[in-house]
């Protein structure tokens, strides 16, 4: 696998393979870190806002010893306010990095640079497209918190027409067994028909509801997203804010050997006191953004090795 660009390209294999590397990174002295990727310079190339992932890659970077260049806003802040093709900007910078992880407002825009590109090419989120390395964490946050991947019932709440994460985790979520999927989202935010299709082709079992409190107590895993006001009209956005929220009212029909994820950043569809989202268990979504950080060491590792 030269490039990460979609979650397909991730089997059971790589998954595990991935897991014991990040618990080895998470359990091994810094010093000892630090000569794994000496040398190597990973060039981060953010088109959209980030936080969690753009940030976790360099500091996962960092601490295996390599160097980062970087630049806050591509979209502003590079050749490509003057007109300059993804195609040529990768070129160059691919003269410059031994990996690069790119997010941009275009789907597909991975491809297109993954195409031209020198080095690996890591997709950190392309418009609707795919977030295949928050997927990955994902299933990594399922498998440390739960112990197992195979035999889980799901729910996937929110926008589910624009998120790029829901997607990613679908394709992933199809390798394994006995799984069972419920989409909980507004009538005009639907999963699209290709994921729905692609699962039944898995023979896996899914359904679609606009009940949240309904399914709460029957699922393994309650993954909660935000509506994508960026991506959406401010029709569709006014009919689906505030329709599907965690609280303090609503948070106890969640069972107790279940967890509460979110790829984050989280704004209404959460509404927990600090106190519950520290102390209780079930609440996975911090933990969940912290294994993004060696999962993606181990990530690295394993493109640029």
């Amino acid at each position: 696998m030269e490039h990460l660009l979609e979650s397909q390209q991730l089997d059971k294999e790589i998954l595990f393979d991935l897991f014991k590397k990040a618990e080895e990174y998470r359990k091994s002295p810094r010093e000892k870190l630090l000569s794994e990727l000496k040398g190597k310079i990973l060039a981060t190339l953010f088109y959209e806002p980030s936080t969690r992932t753009r940030f976790s890659f360099e500091s996962a970077m960092l601490k295996l010893g390599g160097e980062v260049i970087s630049t806050e806003n591509a979209k502003e802040f590079s050749s490509a306010v003057k007109g300059e093709s993804i195609e040529d900007t990768i070129r160059i910078i691919s003269c410059y990095a031994d990996c690069i992880v790119m997010r941009h407002y275009e789907d597909g825009a991975a491809k297109r640079a993954a195409q031209v590109s020198k080095v690996p090419v890591i997709n950190g989120g392309d418009g609707k497209g795919q977030h295949p390395t928050q997927a990955l964490l994902d299933v990594y946050t399922i498998y440390k918190e739960l112990g197992r991947l195979d035999n889980l019932k799901i729910a996937i709440v929110g926008d589910l027409s624009s998120g790029r994460t829901v997607r990613s985790l679908c394709y992933l979520l199809s390798k394994f067994s006995g799984i069972e999927i419920i989409f909980v989202s507004p009538s005009n935010l639907r999963m699209k028909d290709d994921i729905k299709n692609y699962l039944a082709e898995k023979g896996i079992k899914f359904r679609e509801e606009e009940e949240l409190n309904k399914i709460l107590g029957e699922v393994d895993i309650v993954y909660m997203t935000r509506i994508q006001k960026e991506r959406i009209s401010q029709e569709d956005y006014e009919k689906a804010k505030g329709k599907f929220v965690i609280n303090s009212e609503n948070f106890n029909l969640i069972k107790k050997s279940s967890r509460l994820m979110h790829p984050l950043p989280h704004v209404e569809e959460i509404d927990l006191p600090v106190e519950i989202e520290q102390q209780d268990a079930r609440v996975a979504y911090f933990r969940q953004a912290e294994n993004g950080l060696y999962i993606r060491m181990a990530l690295l590792k394993f493109l640029l090795e």
